[in-house]
C-alpha cells in the first residue's frame, strides 16, 4: 500500500515538474518526491505491507 501511495506522490511530483506550476515552497516537487521517497524506503523495509510475523 505505501508503494502506491509513493508511485501517486512521484506521479504529482512529476506533473507539477513538467507544467512548470508555480506552488508555494511546502507543495514544491521536490518536497513532493521527498515525501514519495520516505513511503518508499518505509515499503521497502516492510512497514505497512499487512504480513504478521505472529503465529
Amino acid at each position: 500500500m505505501l508503494g502506491i501511495g509513493a508511485a501517486v506522490l512521484f506521479f504529482i511530483a512529476f506533473l507539477i515538474n513538467a507544467a512548470d506550476l508555480s506552488t508555494n515552497d511546502t507543495f514544491s516537487s521536490v518536497n513532493v518526491m521527498l515525501l514519495g521517497l520516505t513511503l518508499l524506503a518505509l515499503h521497502v523495509a516492510g512497514i505497512g505491507s499487512g504480513w504478521s510475523r505472529r503465529r
